[in-house]
């Protein structure tokens, strides 16, 4: 197995581990049993854990903010794009295994010890903020819309994790609808 093959099974045996179970509950040795790939050669590609986590959450958050995009695009106006997001969010929520948002689950864990981890969640929310308030402009609303909807996303993802529900994209949609009629 060559160096880019190793790399992407110990990141696919790294994101249904630490997404599962817990990054702190997961060792390496896990890693290298799920992914096939030697523990030597998962040193290799990651010197440390940490390095291992960073380069998942990286991963994960390439894929998550460009399915979310893809979903969003697909609706024409730009009022119904807004919307499409707490859409998605529900779809997500639905999904088998869904365990909450992996940045604050991975944050809640190692945030306080890992600039590293941190600074990658704090990259993916920044992204999130950032792909939220091009959706506002682009629809023609205040700027601080962008906050408020960020707020409620971010609100969503916390209480479906906890309560392992679809519902708070519902009523997160639903305020989120409430604030464009009233803008």
């Amino acid at each position: 197995m060559d160096r880019a093959e190793a790399r992407e099974r110990a990141l696919d045996a790294a994101e249904e581990l630490f997404y599962g179970r817990g990054v702190q509950s997961v060792g390496m040795d896990d890693v290298r049993g799920t992914s096939g790939v030697s523990l030597k050669r998962l040193y290799q590609l990651f010197p440390a854990k940490e390095q291992l986590v960073e380069a998942y959450l990286v991963r994960r958050d390439t894929r998550w903010r460009g399915e979310l995009a893809a979903y969003v695009e697909r609706r024409p106006e730009p009022d119904e794009r807004i919307l499409a997001v707490f859409d998605w969010l529900a779809k997500w929520f639905r999904e088998p295994g869904f365990r909450g948002c992996a940045w604050l689950n991975a944050y809640g864990e190692l945030g306080a010890t890992s600039e590293r981890v941190a600074a990658q969640v704090r990259a993916h929310k920044r992204g999130f903020r950032q792909y939220l308030e091009d959706l506002v402009a682009a629809a023609g609303r205040p700027d601080a819309l962008a906050g408020q909807l960020f707020l409620l996303a971010e609100g969503a993802m916390v209480t479906a994790g906890v309560t392992r529900s679809a519902e708070p994209a519902a009523e997160a949609r639903e305020a989120a609808r409430r604030l464009l009629g009233a803008g």
